[in-house]
C-alpha cells in the first residue's frame, strides 16, 4: 500500500479504526501490566503472599473467562455503539471499586469486573469490530486498532508508577476510573453512523473452511479449534504472569522496578512493529502460512530472560517477546475469521476470549504457586521457553490437516 493510499485509507476508515484504537487502549485498566504495578500496594495492604495474590487474581480471572463465553457472543447481537458504553461504564465501576474496596472477600470480585470488562470485553469488541467491518483489510484494520493496547503498555506503567512517588494508589485508580468514564462520550460521538454488525448478513461476509460460515458448535467439534486451544492459552497466560511478577521479578534480578519498567516502551515499540508486519503478511499470504511459527520468538525470549541477570539482557529478551506479543494482537482475530467464516465470528471469538482470559487466570497463580515452593522465575521461564515450541508443532499439525479445506 502506497503512502497516498494508506493515508486515503486512515482518512475514509477513521471512525471505526479510532473505535478500535479507543477501545482497545481502554481496556488497559483491566489488563495485566496495568494492575500489577499495584502488586506490592495490594499485596501490602491485604497481607497477601506471592501465592494468596496469585490465587485470588487466578479466581477472579477464572470468573470472568466463564462469564466471557456468554458476553461475547452478544458482539453478534448487539451494535458496538450500543454495548461499548455500557461495558466502559462496567470498567469504570471496576476501577472505583478497587480505589474504595477495603474488605479482602471483594478483591478476587473487583479483580472479576477488571479482567470482564478490561481485557475481556474491551479487547473483544474492538476485535471483532475490526475483524467484521473489514475483509480485504482486515490484517490492518485489526494493526490499526491493537495500538490503542500498544500506546496504554508503553505510557501507562510508566506515568502511574512514577505518579506513585507523589499519590496514593488508590487515587490512582480513581483517576483510571475517571479517564475511562471520559471514553463514553468519545465512542458515542465515532459511532453516530456505525457499520452493520451481522457481518455484515451477506454482503460483506465472508465464508470459512469448506465455503462456510461456521456456528460455535461446529467449530467445538472441529478438531483444528482444539490444536489451537494450546497457541491462544499459552501467550495471554505466560506474558501475564510476566507481567503480574513484574516487581517480584525486579527485586529478584536485583533491578529497581523503575529500571525494568523503563524498558516496556521499548517492549511495545517492537510489538508496535510487529503486529503492523504482521497484518501486512496476513493480508498477502493469508494465516495459515503465519501462524505455525510466530510464537517461535516468545520461546526465544522466555529462555533468554531465565538466564540473564543484567538489564541488557533482559531488553534483548523482551524484543523477543514483543516479535510475538504484537503479532498475536492481529494474527489469532484474523485466523478465526479467515477458516470459520465471519458470520458466527462473535461466538465463536467469544469462546476463544474466554481461553484466553483462562490462560491469564492460569499464568499468575501457577507461577505464584511454584515462587511459593522455592521454583525460581528463572527456572520456570526456561521451561515456559520449551513449552512455547511444542505449541508451535500442535499448530502446525493442525492447520496443515485443515487448510485443504479453505
Amino acid at each position: 500500500m502506497t503512502r497516498f493510499n494508506l493515508r486515503r485509507y486512515l482518512v475514509d476508515n477513521a471512525t471505526w479504526l479510532g473505535t478500535g484504537v479507543l477501545l482497545t487502549f481502554l481496556s488497559s485498566f483491566g489488563q495485566t501490566f496495568f494492575i500489577s504495578i499495584f502488586a506490592g500496594e495490594i499485596r501490602a495492604e491485604y497481607g497477601l503472599s506471592h501465592g494468596a495474590w496469585g490465587g485470588l487474581y487466578t479466581l477472579g480471572t477464572t470468573l470472568s473467562a466463564i462469564v466471557m463465553i456468554w458476553a461475547g457472543g452478544l458482539t453478534d447481537i448487539f451494535r458496538v455503539r450500543v454495548l461499548g458504553p455500557v461495558v466502559l461504564a462496567g470498567l469504570a465501576l471496576a476501577g472505583l471499586a478497587m480505589a474504595l474496596n477495603t474488605w479482602l472477600p471483594l478483591l478476587p470480585v473487583v479483580i472479576f469486573l477488571l479482567r470482564l470488562f478490561g481485557q475481556g470485553m474491551s479487547t473483544h469488541l474492538a476485535v471483532v469490530a475490526m475483524a467484521r467491518w473489514f475483509t480485504v483489510t482486515r490484517g490492518k484494520a485489526l494493526s490499526i486498532a491493537s495500538t490503542g493496547y500498544a500506546i496504554g503498555e508503553a505510557m501507562l506503567p510508566l506515568i502511574f508508577v512514577a505518579a506513585m512517588a507523589f499519590l496514593d494508589w488508590r487515587w490512582l485508580w480513581i483517576i483510571a476510573a475517571g479517564i475511562t468514564v471520559l471514553g463514553i462520550p468519545v465512542l458515542t460521538r465515532l459511532l453516530r453512523e456505525e457499520r452493520t454488525p451481522q457481518s455484515l448478513s451477506s454482503e460483506f461476509s465472508a465464508t470459512g473452511m469448506q465455503g462456510r460460515h461456521w456456528s460455535r458448535r461446529d467449530a467445538l467439534f472441529h478438531p483444528l479449534f482444539w490444536f489451537m486451544v494450546p497457541s491462544i492459552l499459552a501467550p495471554s497466560a505466560f506474558i501475564t504472569a510476566f507481567f503480574f511478577h513484574q516487581v517480584y521479578l525486579a527485586d529478584a534480578k536485583g533491578w529497581q522496578h523503575i529500571q525494568l519498567v523503563a524498558l516496556f516502551p521499548v517492549y511495545t515499540g517492537v510489538s508496535l512493529l510487529s503486529l503492523f508486519a504482521a497484518g501486512w503478511a496476513l493480508d498477502k499470504w493469508g494465516t495459515a502460512r503465519i501462524m505455525p511459527f510466530y510464537q517461535l520468538p516468545i520461546a526465544v525470549g522466555f529462555v533468554i530472560l531465565g538466564m540473564t541477570d543484567s538489564i541488557s539482557g533482559a531488553t534483548i529478551g523482551l524484543v523477543f517477546l514483543g516479535l510475538t506479543v504484537g503479532a498475536n494482537s492481529t494474527l489469532p482475530s484474523a485466523f478465526w475469521a479467515e477458516f470459520y467464516g465471519t458470520r458466527h465470528i462473535g461466538a465463536i471469538k467469544a469462546m476463544a476470549a474466554a481461553i484466553l482470559v483462562l490462560g491469564s487466570a492460569i499464568g499468575p497463580g501457577l507461577t505464584g504457586i511454584l515462587i511459593d515452593t522455592g521454583i525460581s522465575l528463572n527456572t520456570q521461564f526456561i521451561w515456559i521457553g520449551v513449552f512455547f515450541i511444542l505449541v508451535c508443532v500442535l499448530v502446525w499439525v493442525g492447520i496443515s490437516h485443515a487448510r485443504r479445506d479453505l
